[in-house]
């Protein structure tokens, strides 16, 4: 199972900072005031080699007010979920009552800790540290999260030790499905048309699923392993710490899935919720299939409406099938295992170099790249990375200057031209080094003053 690591720590110490670092993205807010952060902050980490789910989290400290009492809720309840935790403190600020408090709380929760001393770009390790060593979480990491200093030593530490991962054979579990969508879409009842009985507890009423559940079925000689999880609904309606302790359930459970099967009610359409979670799904590289839920006793205009909402909002994952279906009654469920097979062959297919390559041509002879500082951007050839998700990586120069539309249709074309169905298409551009980059012309006295004169004619 993937791990989990927690960010803690009093207010304004770069949490979110270290955050937004880890998961290379922008999503927690940074501020030099203090407490912006007030509710946790999941996000998926890729980090030199090192994934993992972290957990940003509000700072805790000695004065509680009212509103700051739910945050510091929020961020025990992230300590609990985790397994690894990094315990931030300022460098500059030195040791603080609130950073003793914060120290005192995690030790009664008996997580593994590591002590990490931000802000600490241009002073000196032993200084800025000695003062850390009583808190009595081991040696200190000094880092400067603003300027991403020290952060690779600290990663490569923590899971120095990683825990052997089980690796199960496919042939033994099948394909791992896991049923991912809010509370009370019918994740349970679905599961239960699947199996033919009624094996999961289904009640009218949100959160009755608290934990991922495990259950092994086969049909027409394939092998699935069904992952039914809890609902995630938004964070400010999570307020059982049993529902809380579900969001990371559901979010390892996408990521040891093969395929996840989005569920979405059909008479709420496609929310907010669901936007980040598929996002997070395709953030992942998971193949997924979508089935929009309670269809029956709807009126066709009703029907005709959720179409348009449904293609309008999840245009962004037109790589996955969408099935309408009833859980309830079993029509169109059928129908879902065909397009979960299709997606983990998509996904799982091993792509040749010659085909890879012959649709770049074709792909720049019908769009050629666009002009950077003047030069064309050349694409010189491709070749497989990876699978699940298919990775493909193209060589060239000027690669990093290539602008995300022209990305995006590069994608597009391999998507369509081999016919990857249910799975997103990851690529990554490389460039070579210019060996006689150092080498520079030495010009002519001819040449200087020709150069002198054209310049002229510039300034112009």
């Amino acid at each position: 199972m993937i791990p989990v690591v927690a960010i803690v720590g009093r207010p304004n110490v770069g949490k979110s900072t270290l955050f937004n670092c880890l998961t290379q993205s922008r999503n927690a807010l940074v501020s030099d005031f203090p407490g912006m952060t007030r509710d946790r902050q999941y996000g998926q980490a890729d980090f030199d080699g090192h994934r993992f789910i972290v957990i940003d989290t509000a700072g805790i400290g000695d004065d509680i007010e009212e509103l700051d009492k739910l945050s510091i809720q929020q961020s025990i309840q992230a300590v609990r979920e985790s397994d690894i935790v990094l315990f931030v403190v300022d460098g500059r600020a030195g040791m603080t009552s609130a950073d003793q408090i914060v120290a005192d709380k995690l030790r009664s929760l008996n997580k593994v800790v590591h002590l990490v001393v931000n802000k600490t770009e241009g002073l000196e390790h032993e200084m800025v540290t000695a003062d850390f060593y009583r808190v009595g979480f081991g040696d200190p990491y000094s880092i400067a999260a603003s300027h991403k200093s020290g952060i690779t030593e600290l990663i490569h530490d923590i899971f120095r030790t990683p825990e052997a991962d089980v690796t199960e054979d496919d042939a033994e579990t099948g394909i791992k499905l896991a049923i991912i969508g809010k509370p009370n879409v019918g994740k349970s009842t679905l599961i239960n048309r699947m199996l033919g009985e009624e094996r999961v507890i289904v009640f009218d009423q949100p959160g009755t699923t608290r934990d991922s559940i495990f259950i092994p079925l086969e049909r027409h000689d394939q092998k699935y392993t069904l992952i039914d999880t809890a609902g995630i609904r938004r964070r400010g309606k999570i307020f059982e710490a049993t529902e809380k302790f579900s969001v990371v359930k559901t979010l390892q459970a996408i990521e040891s899935a093969n395929v996840v099967l989005f569920v979405i009610d059909a008479r709420d359409g496609a929310s907010e919720q669901d936007l980040k979670l598929l996002g997070f799904i395709i953030d992942s590289g998971k193949a997924l299939v979508l089935a929009v839920n309670k269809w029956d006793g709807m009126t066709p205009a009703e029907r005709e409406t959720t179409k348009v909402t449904v293609d309008r909002r999840l245009h962004f994952v037109d790589f996955a099938r969408i099935h309408y279906i009833s859980a309830l009654h079993g029509s169109g469920v059928g129908n879902l295992f065909d397009s979960i097979n299709e997606a983990y062959e998509s996904a799982n297919r091993k792509l040749s170099t010659p085909m890879l390559n012959k649709i770049l041509r074709e792909a720049v002879l019908a769009h050629n790249p666009p002009l950077v500082h003047g030069r064309r951007v050349k694409l010189r050839y491709a070749h497989t990375g990876g699978h699940n998700p298919p990775r493909i990586i193209i060589h060239g120069n000027q690669v990093n200057s290539l602008p995300d539309a022209y990305r995006r249709y590069l994608s597009n074309t391999y998507q369509q031209r081999l016919k990857l169905v249910g799975t997103p298409v990851r690529i990554e551009f490389k460039t070579g080094d210019n060996p006689f980059r150092e080498n520079k012309n030495v010009l002519t006295e001819h040449q200087i003053k020709k150069k002198k004169r054209l310049m002229r004619h510039v300034k112009r």
